[in-house]
């Protein structure tokens, strides 16, 4: 009985995975590229600043950042690869080198990057390479972008110590960012706006409750 029931949740969350007609393949030739080139530094808009992050479903990750306390705004898009104007269908080839990411518009007086970086590391599997729970491909892999090496030493001094703790390879690429694609409409806040999808609630909102039971401080007091 329990093989037939667990066959059967693995096939819900096949057929309802965050990706749409992928056929990703792993590209590493990028992130070796990148790490010979200076990161953009963004301006500070309003006293917000921006950071970029990607861990998978880029509306899992969405939802998790919005979650926090200090961050006024999260956005699903695209980051890390060599096109122009990546799309939802052309990233899910895995052919353009872009992860799905999200920006996420913060308060520094509030939240530093610092607990970001935490909130990232502490809201996934850190160890699994290229994606996230049952999506998989190099278009979820997971990555930090820094755009200054401030911001650069704070995660590679995470990561060495996440490394050391769980005594395992943290799949993390670190990259320095260059430039944010916002994705479709019809992904920003999909996560808020499509709770039935099967997605959502078999593994989106799942995620979330997990991080959130974690990190019961940083949560802001609506959620």
């Amino acid at each position: 009985m329990k093989n037939t029931l667990y066959i059967i949740w693995s096939a819900v969350l096949l057929f309802s995975s965050c990706q749409s007609n992928s056929q990703s393949t792993k590209n590493n030739k990028d992130a070796s590229t990148n790490q010979n080139i200076s990161p953009v530094q963004t301006k500070t808009i309003n006293g917000l600043e921006r950071a970029y992050f990607a861990s998978g479903c880029f509306w899992c990750v969405e939802a998790i950042y919005e979650s926090v306390n200090g961050v006024s705004e999260s956005i699903s898009g695209y980051s890390g690869g060599h096109t122009s104007n990546p799309t939802y269908q052309s990233s899910n080839t895995g052919r353009t080198g872009h992860a799905e990411a999200v920006e996420i518009f913060y308060d520094p007086k509030i939240v530093s990057f610092s607990t970001l970086v935490d909130v990232y590391f502490g809201s996934q599997n850190p160890t699994q390479i290229n994606g996230q729970g049952p999506d998989h491909g190099s278009q979820y892999r997971s990555i930090i972008f820094y755009q200054n090496e401030e911001q650069k030493k704070i995660i590679e001094e995470k990561k060495e110590g996440l490394s050391k703790k769980l005594n395992r390879r943290i799949a993390a690429e670190i990259l320095p960012f260059q430039k944010f694609w916002k994705g479709e409409a019809y992904h920003q806040d999909y996560e808020k706006r499509n709770p039935g999808n099967p997605y959502i609630k078999n593994v989106s909102i799942p995620r979330l409750r997990k991080f959130q039971s974690k990190f019961p401080n940083l949560i802001k007091p609506n959620h």
